[in-house]
């Protein structure tokens, strides 16, 4: 959630520093740092409360902080409120240790009254300063260096963290470590560079290392040593990130948000491809066989927001076209259960990043019971990715704004592509049908161009609805999975309280919210449903509801209904769903602009929730 970056070579650390964290800001922050030291000479520290461009009148854009060696932070506040004070980096009472940190230490209590009686002092809130003084607490104790006071204050900590230590004896080095937190580490013409996500290096190497969990790194300018938690030196593989630089930025679009929207089509062809061979599906790269598929006797999807929504929409996808069932489970009340997995199951684990928190858990719980694993993610080398048995790589490339779009779509085509290929391999659909639909399944990215060709009309609604307090998303089946995603999308950018129900619950009290005005809309791909749902409408508008309905090209009969109508393209029933999701993305969106928000950056979230 918060940001890390980090650099030592030959040019001046701030800017550099700078410019990390804005490309981190999509993450979610409520403070600001930057920690720079100039050879032999005392780090500076420079810290301010609210968004980045404070930071950077203060220091000039990094021009007034003199050093070639730093690390910077975008705080998102767990223990104490947001302020000057409780920013990163935070420093040893003498200034021998100064870190930041990502993650929640959850013994900080503790650790606290212990040092406290060892006779160090505490200026904050914040549980990162118990872990920057419990370093230097081992430093100083054991005289054995930074790697040794590192890896003895990872052994006492509880949680979650990633952190990069600048040592006052050790200038123009970095040390980081990390558990169950994001930290790739760069090299690049004699320099290196730390960050807790892609973007914030993106422009200056795509060559990399993944720090695993429950390790530590030492950067010097160009290069980094890796070590174990028992101070061992051990290999890491580099890895090169395929993203285009430019990916990262905002093409000219006024918001990184719209700027997704509309490349949805061409990463939705990417992902497709990367999976069909010459008209065939081929999952050898994914390391999911045949056989194993054939084995399967239950499917759990565990996922988070968003990406419990992508499982939603699959699960009736998959049960479609096989015998196999399915049960979709948040990740967050997953890795609590105490429930029996079946013998013979496969949990899939969809995250963007592959570092969600509960996502993560989940993953190693059914690891732990021995159940096998597969990742749907987006960024390669993540930890999901790298623990999971079976990885699908999305290829959705960077995603800034916070609120998902790309990502999402990916994932859908993710799920149908398996789905198919599981009724493949059981036998449970002939392989002509599979080529049908495979040819279906290549009309979706110019479709969704369609779509978003007629985005001034959703645009001209999307004002209509500004004033909103309250809307409602109703659907059936998967028609319902899209309206939850309808319904985050425009509570989380535009800060309307929506709620998406099945249409068949609405007597079962819903429609007891509903009176004269209010927004409700109705989305109606899946033809077999249409008139069940149509007749929900009625009953909503009966009562005073103001009513979208967003159904396919034919079903005309929607405009004697509703006050609004969206239409998108007529496509196989299971794939509506990356179709219909487009016009309620651009809502959520325009929503958004003309109540004057911050679409990329929306109050209180964070792109990747990489703690509890």
């Amino acid at each position: 959630m918060c940001g890390i970056v980090g650099f030592t070579g030959s040019a001046q650390a701030a800017p550099i520093l700078l410019d990390g964290l804005s490309k981190l800001e999509y993450r979610g922050y409520d403070s600001a740092g930057i920690a720079v030291r100039d050879g032999e000479k005392e780090t500076e520290v420079v810290k301010a409360k609210g968004k980045l461009k404070v930071l950077k009148e203060m220091t000039n854009n990094g021009d007034a902080v003199k050093g070639d060696c730093g690390i910077g932070h975008t705080r998102w506040a767990t223990h104490g409120e947001p302020s000057a004070l409780n920013a990163h980096p935070h420093s040893s009472d003498d200034e021998n240790v100064i870190a930041v940190h990502n993650g929640i230490i959850e013994n900080y209590q503790e650790l606290r009254e212990k040092l406290t009686k060892s006779g160090y002092s505490f200026n904050s809130q914040t549980d990162t300063e118990v872990a920057v003084k419990l370093i230097d607490y081992y430093f100083k104790k054991y005289g054995l260096g930074p790697i040794d006071s590192i890896a003895r204050a990872m052994i006492r900590i509880r949680g979650s963290y990633a952190l990069a230590v600048m040592f006052k004896d050790f200038p123009g080095e970095i040390y980081t470590a990390r558990k169950d937190s994001p930290m790739i580490i760069g090299i690049a013409n004699g320099e290196t560079y730390v960050a807790s996500d892609v973007p914030a290096i993106l422009k200056y190497t795509r060559n990399v290392y993944y720090i695993g969990n429950m390790e530590i790194a030492r950067l010097v300018k160009g290069g980094v040593t890796f070590y174990n938690i028992d101070r061992e030196e051990i290999e890491k593989p580099l890895t090169e990130i395929k993203w285009d630089a430019e990916a990262a930025e905002k093409g000219g679009y006024e918001h990184f948000m719209l700027k997704e929207i509309h490349e949805q089509p061409k990463v939705v062809r990417d992902t497709i491809h990367s999976v069909v061979k010459d008209g065939k599906i081929d999952f050898s790269e994914i390391g999911l066989s045949d056989d194993e598929m054939k084995k399967i006797s239950q499917i759990y999807i565990v996922a988070c927001g968003s990406a419990y929504h992508v499982g939603m929409a699959v699960q009736y996808v998959i049960e479609d076209f096989t015998s196999i069932p399915v049960r979709v489970e948040l990740a967050s009340e997953f890795r609590y259960r105490k429930m029996t997995l079946v013998k013979d199951s496969l949990v899939i684990i969809i995250s963007q990043s592959g570092e969600t928190a509960d996502s993560l858990a989940a993953l190693r719980e059914a690891k732990d019971k021995g159940i096998k694993t597969l990742g749907i993610v987006n960024v390669v080398g993540s930890s999901i990715a790298r623990e999971a048995d079976s990885v699908f790589y999305t290829l959705a490339g960077p995603e800034i704004s916070v609120a998902t779009t790309k990502a999402y779509s990916t994932q859908l085509i993710a799920g149908y592509l398996l789905a198919m290929q599981f009724a493949v391999a059981r036998g449970e659909m002939e392989e002509a049908k599979c080529e049908e639909l495979l040819k279906e399944l290549y009309t979706i990215p110019e479709k969704i161009e369609k779509i978003l060709e007629d985005k001034e009309r959703i645009q001209w609604y999307a004002n209509k609805l500004a004033g909103a307090k309250d809307a409602f998303f109703i659907g059936r089946g998967i028609d319902y999975a899209i309206g939850l995603e309808g319904s985050l999308k425009m509570k989380e950018i535009s800060y309307i309280h929506s709620e998406a129900y099945a249409a068949g619950e609405l007597k079962h009290g819903p429609i007891s919210l509903i009176e004269e005005g209010i927004p409700v809309i109705g989305v109606l791909t899946q033809q077999d449903l249409y008139e069940k749902t149509v007749s929900n409408m009625v009953e909503v508008k009966s009562r005073g509801a103001s009513l979208m309905g967003l159904t396919t090209y034919g079903n005309y009969s929607m405009e004697d209904l509703a006050d609004f109508t969206v239409y998108i393209p007529q496509t196989d029933a299971h794939f509506a769903g990356s179709l219909a999701v487009i016009p309620l993305q651009l809502l959520g969106y325009y929503v958004s602009v003309a109540k004057g928000y911050d679409v990329d950056k929306p109050r209180n979230l964070a792109k990747s929730v990489t703690v509890e």
